[in-house]
Parts: C-alpha cells; sequence; structure tokens
C-alpha cells in the first residue's frame, strides 16, 4: 500500500519552484484553470510554464492522492501483479506516473502521452530529480494518435482525462487504450454523477472486449446502482502551508472525491465485497451498504456477533471485504 501523500523528492521538487513565485498570481492562475476544466475546457487553459505550475501545485496533490488509492485497491485486488512497463495516457505533469512508480517497484519502463507542450515540459523537469524517471519517454502530441504509435503496456493509466474528450473521441480512445493494455488498464476520473458515467459507459464497452474488472466492482456484470446514486469513493489527503494558501483554504486536508475502474485481461477467480459508504457504526449493530457478487446489499452486522462486529466497526468507505463478515444482510438492489 502507498501513501496518499506525495513521494518526498516529487513533493521537494515541487517546493524548489515555489522560490519566488508570486502565490496570489499563482491562485488566479490556478483558480481560471479549473474554472476552465469544469466548463469542459480541459487542458486548453494551461498555455505556459506558469499556468503548468500553478496547476501542479493546485491540482497534483489531490491527483496523486486518488490515483494512489485506485492503485493500493489494485494491488489488493492482485497481489502478484508486478507489471514491467508503464504507460501514462494523457499524463499532464505526470502524476500517475509517480503514483505507480511507487505501487510497483517492478516498473522498468516508462512511458507518457500528453498534448499539452507546457505540461510536458513540467512533467520532464520534476521527472528529472527522480533517479528512476529521469529516462522517461514523453510523448507530446494528440493523445489518440501517439497511443497509435506507442508500445504495448502491462499496466495502462488515464487519469482524470475522458472528461476532456467528446462522446465520440471517448469510444475510440477506450478501444485503443484496451489494445494497448497486455495486462491491466487503470481509469480514474472525478468522483461525480457525470465521472462515474463516463467509468460505467468505459467498463461496459470493454468488458464486451473481453476485459474483467478487477476493483471495485465484485463482479462483471451491470452496476447495480440506480440514479440519483453513483458509485465513488473519497480519500483525504495533507494540504501543506503552500497548498492552502494557493487554494485559499484553512483546513489541513483535503477530501478528493473519485471514481476508477481498473480492467484485467486476467479473471479474477473470487472478488471482496466493496464498502460503498461511509458504514453507520451503533451500539447495536454496523450498518454498511456493500457492492456484492450477487448485487447491492445493506448489511447489517449486529453487536452480539462480536468477531464480525469488531471487524466491521474497523470498514471504511472503499474497503474490500469478505462476505463472509456480513453475517446479517438485507438486499436493497432494485
Amino acid at each position: 500500500m502507498i501513501a496518499p501523500g506525495l513521494p518526498a523528492d516529487l513533493k521537494a521538487a515541487l517546493e524548489a519552484k515555489l522560490h519566488g513565485l508570486s502565490r496570489s498570481d499563482a491562485a488566479a492562475r490556478s483558480a481560471k484553470i479549473s474554472e476552465t476544466y469544469r466548463s469542459g475546457g480541459g487542458s486548453v487553459a494551461i498555455r505556459s510554464e506558469a499556468d503548468a505550475l500553478a496547476y501542479a501545485l493546485a491540482r497534483m496533490p489531490a491527483t496523486y492522492a486518488a490515483v494512489a488509492a485506485s492503485l493500493n485497491a489494485l494491488c489488493e485486488a492482485r497481489p502478484d501483479f508486478a507489471p514491467k512497463r508503464l504507460l501514462d495516457i494523457g499524463a499532464g505533469p505526470g502524476t500517475a506516473t509517480w503514483a505507480a512508480a511507487e505501487a510497483f517497484p517492478s516498473l522498468a519502463d516508462f512511458t507518457s502521452i500528453d498534448a499539452n507542450a507546457a505540461l510536458r515540459t513540467l512533467a520532464l523537469d520534476l521527472f528529472d530529480k527522480s533517479a528512476r524517471l529521469a529516462t522517461i519517454r514523453y510523448i507530446q502530441g494528440e493523445v489518440g494518435s501517439a497511443l497509435t504509435n506507442a508500445v504495448s503496456a502491462n499496466l495502462a493509466v488515464a487519469s482524470y482525462l475522458l472528461g476532456e474528450l467528446k462522446d465520440t473521441e471517448r469510444t475510440g480512445l477506450a478501444d485503443l487504450m484496451w489494445a494497448k493494455t497486455s495486462d491491466t488498464l487503470l481509469v480514474v476520473e472525478p468522483g461525480t454523477p457525470t465521472g462515474y458515467a463516463r467509468i460505467i459507459e468505459l467498463r461496459a464497452q470493454l468488458i464486451a472486449r473481453g476485459a474483467h474488472v478487477a476493483a471495485p466492482c465484485p463482479h462483471d456484470g451491470e452496476c447495480p446502482l440506480v440514479a440519483p446514486d453513483w458509485c465513488h469513493f473519497t480519500q483525504r489527503l495533507p494540504r501543506s502551508r503552500a497548498h492552502k494558501a494557493l487554494k485559499g483554504a484553512e483546513l489541513p486536508f483535503e477530501d478528493e472525491k473519485f471514481a476508477y475502474v481498473a480492467l484485467t485481461r486476467t479473471v479474477i477467480a473470487r472478488h471482496p465485497a466493496r464498502v460503498l459508504a461511509q458504514p453507520d457504526v451503533g451500539k447495536v449493530e454496523v450498518t454498511a451498504k456493500l457492492c456484492t457478487s450477487d448485487g447491492l446489499v445493506v448489511a447489517k452486522v449486529p453487536r452480539r456477533a462480536k468477531a464480525a462486529y469488531a471487524r466491521a466497526r474497523r470498514w471504511r468507505w472503499g474497503d474490500a471485504v469478505t462476505e463472509s463478515t456480513t453475517p446479517s444482510s438485507s438486499d436493497s438492489s432494485s
């Protein structure tokens, strides 16, 4: 398991770039970029080195935390997975590459793809501070065409990318990403209803192409959730003093909501259930919403079942749990 905070060498590299930086200017740039992303403009708002740095300082910590949590779930589902080659699709400042390098010591070959020149320049400068990532290949170009010419990888990651694409582009890119994935593809999106919808769309498309879900779902069937409910998770991460100043925040932490799916060419023999919301821990019982191999259930673990109750008290939103620890449950699927 890897921690949600940035690796020490990446954190140091970013902090070094703060010297002489106008915090007010960086905050203004970051706010403008965030507004453009929310309106569907993607990374077109990042045109300069200053823009790229403002974006990285504001968003890399949360994006890293979400990708790290998703990779931890993948590692838990496939403890023997030891990829050699990584393909980071829509890499931006390289956040997912840093997280994957932390999660998998086996990785020895790294390729990143992104169309944004300013983000590529920043990413290469940050990678240069890591002996392991200094020789990375970073291909600048439109994601689809660049990916077509890239070498396939055991592990491919696309984080916070799909929302920047049109519907027709997402369909084609999903097939291309899967074609370039020799083992496992991880896709991470914002934990919003629309982010979840993009994940579900890609999930269904690639399962039809022969993919199997490694995480978070305990099955390859249709998602049992019904609108307005949606599947998403949250990861708490620490905020540095600079991070708080840049975002105009006071709390020393941030909660990043995200949706993800890890798809693999390997059949997963046995899936645990997944906790879909923070459980309600009471004196009489623990009540938890679970996605199981049989669908959506509300598990009620009574205090009288002492061992199971003690385990259930430790459940957290997003955890994988064995269904044998839920002695009493009621079906809540529609």
